[in-house]
């Protein structure tokens, strides 16, 4: 399996018959317009389900974080963020707001330099310049770099769970996803970590990506808190609704939060019994199966 950056491919079939055929684990408008353009046919199934049943598979075995019944953070919400350059520079964005709202006594991870592409954040931020004015400035006076207590962000893995100390502190966990922007599905571990730390989510993604795990069986949060941001196609305003549910979580005092987290408990609690147990990998074999028979033309 490749990652372009854009959008996943595994591997491309040569068949006699003049149509080209494609199977990917992304859905959305970069899948069309490669359709559109071959004429390929598409046959998707979830690379990063699978992979995370793989990389996280044991953790429910293990004492490395309390249950989240036995949890009381005191903090809104962690989010760890390595790499901001590139692809993935919607993260400047995310972490500029959170800045400018003041939510960075929380527990997020944030580099002065992105340790894969050696830029500056600041020089990463100059692109946006032209939607937020004072983003270099915002930049310039962050205390940064930000890492983990006691934790390495050079050491930090995607195929491996971490970060037990800031988890059991935190109300929700914040993936800021690989992708983000555009009219595209692709969850990866980012999200899956937060379903197998028995934690809340609000994620930094692609508009619908919430009812997109939802088709999986997995329940998200509405009721509990506002998840309106998953339907805002606009990426800024996207990320704008995010850290303001965010804000409005982290103006709770710490005994509200705790009761917002043990409302949540019946959510967590099925979605790590959901991964850990067969629901998940039923779904993904039913899935996998019928794509497979669809490559028999």
């Amino acid at each position: 399996m490749s990652n372009t950056g854009n959008i996943s491919i595994d591997y491309v079939y040569s068949f006699p018959n003049p149509a080209g055929h494609i199977i990917v684990s992304e859905q959305g408008e970069y899948v069309e317009e490669l359709c559109r353009r071959y004429g390929w046919t598409v046959h998707y199934y979830f690379y990063h389900g699978w992979a995370c049943q793989d990389w996280f598979r044991g953790y429910d075995k293990t004492f490395l974080i309390p249950r989240a019944r036995d949890r009381a953070p005191t903090r809104t919400f962690m989010s760890p963020n390595r790499i901001v350059a590139g692809k993935r520079d919607h993260r400047v964005l995310f972490l500029y707001n959170v800045f400018k709202n003041d939510l960075e006594h929380n527990h997020i991870s944030a580099p002065r330099v992105c340790q894969y592409e050696g830029v500056d954040i600041t020089s990463i931020a100059q692109k946006y310049t032209n939607v937020y004015q004072d983003i270099t400035t915002v930049f310039t006076q962050a205390d940064l770099p930000r890492l983990f207590a006691g934790e390495d962000q050079q050491e930090m893995h995607s195929y491996q769970l971490g970060n037990f100390t800031e988890a059991q502190d935190s109300l929700v966990y914040v993936p800021t996803e690989t992708v983000y922007f555009g009219r595209r599905q692709h969850l990866t571990e980012k999200t899956f970590k937060a379903i197998a730390l028995e934690m809340p989510f609000v994620l930094v993604a692609p508009a619908g990506s919430l009812a997109y795990l939802r088709e999986y069986g997995f329940r998200t949060f509405s009721g509990i808190f506002d998840e309106s941001y998953d339907k805002e196609t606009d990426d800024i305003r996207r990320i704008e609704r995010v850290t303001k549910l965010l804000k409005e979580l982290n103006d709770l005092s710490v005994a509200e939060r705790q009761a917002l987290h043990r409302a949540c408990l019946p959510v967590v609690e099925h979605n790590f019994e959901h991964f850990y147990g067969q629901g998940f990998s039923n779904i993904l074999w039913d899935e996998l199966l019928n794509m497979l028979k669809g490559l028999h033309v």
